[in-house]
């Protein structure tokens, strides 16, 4: 064959391309033909990249419900917040029309001239105070149940961390807090002189003091009276009912059930706007049992059960002998 006449197959290790290519050598001791081997140097493969496909059309379909479902629910919240400032507005302009009738009474009819005048100057002023403190804001209350929700976890953590007990004790305040929860390590245990240390390490004093979920609303309950806060349990019970019911709209029912011969008051509870009732600090229970700590001036002790079909929940305060060792 010509030395012109080149065949490309004829290399050993053509055809296993630029990456595999061998080359024959001779050992100068042995004589031998050996065949060094060479690391195949082709890139290898990365399978680690991302995955560059697009969402497939159940995932596409998935987002596109929950961005309508997000959307229909911020409408909602919108036009319930537009109505119930809608209904304030309303009352606003039914007393501001009443006034304004009054005055136009009063002129054509000098004989009740003075009762129709002061008729006249209530329902405008009336109107004018429940224009302007219309709220502006509502927020809802599944919001307030999961910040509420997320306190009583921790707090019930700590009481367990701690090893305390389970009894809830509501003690009358001694300064700017209206009562206090303690809650005590001891079976027999005595009542903090410090009720301002959240940790109680003295003796039979042992245990856990809390400002009560059910303070401040206390004291906006207060604040917000007409008569003074009832000192007796049976009217004292009423008005911390119907402030849960109508003020606050934390339930929708709340029944009182007083026994004031054993030092006992039984709330049937109904739609509560919390969520479960037998958590650690409820609103509900914890406005009642401050409540009664402050009206009676003296220490209450809180239980919380399921309830039957009349009612979901029954929450019993108990009134603690007060000639037990302070």
């Amino acid at each position: 064959m010509s030395t012109n006449d080149f065949d490309p197959d004829s290399r050993t290790g053509a055809g296993a391309g630029r990456g595999t290519e061998t080359k024959t050598d001779t050992d100068t001791d042995t004589g031998t033909a050996t065949t060094p081997t060479h690391t195949d140097t082709t890139p290898p493969v990365d399978d680690t990249k991302p995955d560059t496909r697009g969402p497939t059309v159940g995932e596409v379909e998935a987002t596109a419900q929950l961005e309508l479902l997000v959307e229909e629910n911020r409408r909602l919240r919108s036009e319930y917040a537009q109505a119930r400032q809608t209904r304030y507005r309303r009352t606003a302009l039914g007393l501001t029309v009443l006034g304004t009738i009054a005055i136009a009474g009063g002129i054509l009819f000098p004989d009740g001239r003075q009762v129709l005048f002061a008729l006249a100057g209530t329902g405008l002023f009336g109107g004018l105070l429940t224009y302007y403190l219309t709220p502006g804001q509502f927020v809802a209350a599944e919001v307030g149940e999961r910040v509420y929700g997320a306190a009583a976890t921790n707090e019930a953590a700590l009481v367990s961390e701690l090893g305390l007990r389970e009894d809830r004790i509501y003690l009358p305040g001694n300064g700017t807090i209206p009562a206090r929860l303690f809650v005590p390590q001891y079976l027999e245990y005595d009542y903090p002189d410090d009720l301002t240390a959240p940790i109680v390490t003295e003796g039979n004093q042992r245990g856990l003091v809390l400002e009560a979920t059910g303070a401040g609303l206390f004291e906006e309950f207060e604040r917000t009276l007409a008569t003074d806060l009832a000192t007796d349990p049976t009217p004292l019970s009423n008005q911390l009912t119907d402030a849960i019911v109508e003020q606050f709209e934390l339930a929708q029912r709340a029944t009182p059930d007083v026994d004031t011969e054993d030092g006992r008051l039984t709330v049937a509870v109904s739609g509560s706007a919390f969520g479960a009732v037998d958590r650690f600090d409820h609103p509900i229970a914890s406005f009642l049992a401050v409540g009664l700590a402050v009206g009676l001036d003296t220490p209450v002790e809180l239980e919380v059960a399921r309830g039957d079909d009349r009612a979901d929940w029954l929450i019993t305060c108990r009134w603690v002998d007060e000639n037990r060792e302070q």
